[in-house]
């Protein structure tokens, strides 16, 4: 059974540098980035790369190199990103099959769709730009 919600490295990297970025108004690089998050400049790089691959960053290469948003931060919902690393958030089906839950319903009440469904809707509406104000 999966977990109810998993946020792995890779989505909070995505999601923590596409607000960086947003927030700074200027070219970031992968070392900049490693050290206001902490995370590794390899992941980091992996992650970005990604990014750029799926068209939400922009890259230069060079001592002055980095990444810029691509397009508008108002433009760019965390879901789009998060799916750009993770890829689709559906909800899940419960896949079990007990003979408890199917004489009186799920022993959870369905929580762990309630919960992903809220989170993917979260996501849906929250844009880059919204990070930023906080």
């Amino acid at each position: 059974m999966s977990k109810i919600l998993n946020i792995s490295e890779a989505a909070s990297i995505a999601i923590h540098s596409m607000a960086l970025i947003a927030a700074s108004g200027e070219r970031l690089n992968v070392g900049m980035l490693a050290q206001r998050t902490s995370f590794s400049k390899n992941h980091i790089a992996k992650v970005l790369n990604q990014l750029v691959k799926n068209n939400f960053l922009l890259s230069e290469r060079g001592p002055n190199g980095g990444f810029v948003l691509s397009r508008p931060a108002e433009s760019i919902n965390l879901l789009s990103v998060y799916e750009s690393v993770e890829g689709s958030l559906d909800i899940p089906v419960c896949t079990m099959k007990c003979s408890l839950c199917e004489q009186s319903g799920c022993v959870f009440g369905g929580l762990s769709g309630k919960f992903q469904k809220e989170f993917r809707e979260y996501l849906q509406r929250k844009m880059v730009s919204d990070l930023i104000k906080l």
